[in-house]
């Protein structure tokens, strides 16, 4: 009974410093993300932190409603690229520790 303990809390601790390495190397993918046509650059990254926010001259100076709404369609944009990668590395370390489950 011990010994079946003892191999699933050695599988949770790899996992868990699985899941580590994962969180590392996510913090160092860097997506690219654009929105209104062009004007409106993010960077993000795999652990969706944003990184970098650059927003075209042209639309500092336009209607702030329309820069707004712009911001969040790329900005949502950017989240849900984001997550998906966190999300596909998440399920890989899972599925290499649980295979079966995923």
């Amino acid at each position: 009974m011990f010994g079946k303990l003892g191999d699933m809390m050695g599988k949770l601790q790899e996992m868990k410093q699985k899941t580590e390495e994962i969180k590392a190397k996510l913090d160092t993918t860097i997506l690219k993300v654009e929105g209104a046509g062009g004007d409106i650059k993010i960077e993000i990254n795999g652990n969706r932190q944003i990184k970098k926010l650059e927003i075209a001259s042209a639309l500092q100076h336009g209607d702030k409603e329309e820069l707004e709404e712009q911001l969040l369609v790329a900005l949502n944009r950017a989240l849900e690229k984001a997550e998906a990668v966190n999300e596909s590395e998440m399920k890989s370390v899972a599925a290499g520790m649980l295979p079966g489950i995923f």
